[in-house]
């Protein structure tokens, strides 16, 4: 377990420690908020899965409340992270909670009324899950602003820790609430507690410094998102690994109401007891999670996960009973926060703040997409076949699928210094141009024995740099009649993003560059000359 605070820890050991987050208060009050947020999201899902298993018996349908939850997380994950990015974060984190407790008010008057029936289940769920899609982004580019960069893998761990806690109290609550009250009293506390949440974020004193160039439109946002994603190696292996692992590892959560039914004296009960299991497992996790990212690289703890969790599967599909399916949950869930964990982690560290809750967007993107789908095709295979033979497939495909993943897309082991630095002055203009692409050139002088060198720098980091940055396109261009002369082209969306990309430089950038100067020829630095691109003015 986690080693308390004491004074007799050194101040290096208490900032360290998997608890140190938790000493700054405004991390301490906004995980606070996380963890009732959390409860909520799982006294909703326990509720509705169950309330499904009442309305039909078809696993299909049972495994579509998964679907529903997590699909809308998938669809508009990318456009929450790219608002996340623009709008003030505190504002923004505290219209997800009231939408949520809408939502969670709407389905417990529907069941008060008797009025629910399958496809209504599933509307209002994915309801709720369109205040997942938009809360997550927000938190997720919130923490790093909350501590220091080398507790960012704890804070991590403890916001796995409220997920895990929540899995513990909010079934357990769901649970009594169902057997005494039922499922509409659910709803109704969960409603409640948003709205609590709501409040403690309002509390937070948070500047909200906009942007001097205004804010970014909503579409250009988005691509460059996803560009910036797309040009990265390091988060490409990182969301291969999640959508992988979550794939296959929903199987567990989209079918555990038909296997508690199906077990020895299994009901509601059993239901509860399983995910309580599982939470568990993976709180207890937490405390060995630093130990484990010093001894293993991350693709050999990535699939030291898998294989847990592979084996966790396996046996929930052969034993019907509970005394062997508490353990077997239990390491499912320790399986699941280290993989999950550290994959966060990895990612993370891979993404500047300037397009930080885009980044995780995608990752939760990634995670709900393969949930979902997941969900639906293991709840399929379930229907043609029976729960234990599609359980024992997902946990065989599984471990052999992230097998190849490191095989295949193995780690560089190497973090970019994605510090930012403001050391490129941005090009002053009398009259910035309103509208139209603008066309960057860049002239270097170089040795023709050294052509191939560069070219090769230029076409691979070069490039990259450039479409991270947000660049609409990129090409390099070699003089035929100057072997020595090089020409960058980098075209932007318009005058106010070429700005823009002079303040999303960091130490890494700072870096290449020096490496790009290091091949020109001359005292005078690279010539650049700036253009606007006529065709693509709006004409009247």
């Amino acid at each position: 377990m986690p080693v308390p605070y004491s004074s007799t820890m050194t101040t290096a050991d208490q900032d360290l420690s998997p608890l140190a987050p938790l000493r700054l208060p405004v991390f301490r009050m906004l995980w606070t908020t996380w963890l009732m947020a959390n409860v909520c999201m799982w006294m909703s899902d326990v509720a509705a899965a169950w309330m499904m298993t009442s309305l039909t018996t078809t696993p299909l349908w049972v495994a579509l409340v998964q679907t529903a939850s997590t699909l809308p997380v998938f669809l508009l994950g990318l456009p929450s992270g790219a608002l996340a990015d623009s709008l003030d974060r505190k504002r923004y984190f505290l219209v997800t909670q009231l939408w949520i407790a809408v939502v969670a008010a709407i389905l417990s008057v529907f069941v008060f009324l008797d009025v629910m029936s399958p496809a209504l289940l599933l509307a209002l769920t994915f309801a709720n899950g369109i205040g997942l899609a938009m809360r997550w982004p927000v938190f997720s580019a919130i923490v790093p602003e909350l501590v220091p960069r080398h507790q960012l893998p704890a804070a991590l761990a403890l916001n796995g820790v409220s997920m895990n806690a929540s899995r513990i109290i909010g079934p357990l609550v769901a649970g009594a609430l169902i057997a005494s009250a039922g499922s509409a009293w659910v709803f109704l506390l969960n409603a409640v507690l948003s709205v609590a949440a709501a409040v403690i974020i309002s509390r937070w004193k948070r500047e909200h410094t906009p942007n001097p160039l205004g804010r970014e439109r909503l579409g250009s946002a988005m691509r460059v998102g996803l560009q910036y994603v797309a040009q990265s190696y390091h988060l490409k292996g990182v969301l291969l690994r999640i959508s992988i692992f979550f794939f296959h590892s929903t199987a567990l959560m989209a079918l555990l109401a038909l296997l508690a039914r199906g077990m020895q004296g299994g009901g509601a009960g059993t239901f509860t007891l399983l995910l309580a299991a599982m939470g568990t497992g993976a709180i207890a996790s937490t405390a060995f999670l630093p130990g484990l990212r010093r001894r293993y690289a991350r693709d050999g703890l990535v699939l030291r996960g898998a294989a847990l969790q592979a084996g966790a599967m396996a046996t929930m599909a052969w034993t019907d009973q509970v005394s062997v399916a508490v353990p077997a949950m239990f390491l499912g869930g320790a399986a699941w926060i280290t993989t999950a964990n550290t994959l966060s982690v990895s990612i993370q560290m891979g993404l500047p703040d300037w397009v930080r809750a885009r980044g995780m967007s995608i990752y939760q993107m990634a995670i709900m997409g393969a949930s979902a789908t997941g969900a639906a095709i293991w709840g399929q295979v379930a229907t043609w076949t029976s729960v234990p033979v599609s359980l024992g497939i997902a946990s065989v495909t599984g471990l052999f699928s992230m097998f190849l993943a490191n095989r295949l897309m193995p780690d560089a082991g190497m973090e970019d210094d994605l510090t930012p630095k403001r050391i490129f002055p941005a090009p002053q203009i009398h009259e910035p141009p309103s509208q139209g692409h603008v066309m960057v050139m860049i002239e270097y002088r170089v040795d023709p024995a050294r052509a191939t060198e560069f070219r090769n720098l230029m076409l691979g980091e070069g490039r990259r740099s450039r479409l991270r940055h947000g660049a609409l396109s990129w090409e390099l261009l070699h003089d035929i009649h100057e072997p020595s002369r090089f020409v960058e082209v980098i075209i932007d969306e318009s005058w106010t993003d070429h700005l823009r990309r002079f303040d999303r430089v960091t130490a890494a950038d700072v870096a290449l560059r020096d490496r790009k100067l290091a091949f020109h020829l001359g005292d005078e630095p690279p010539r650049v000359t700036r253009g606007l691109m006529e065709s693509t003015l709006k004409t009247g």
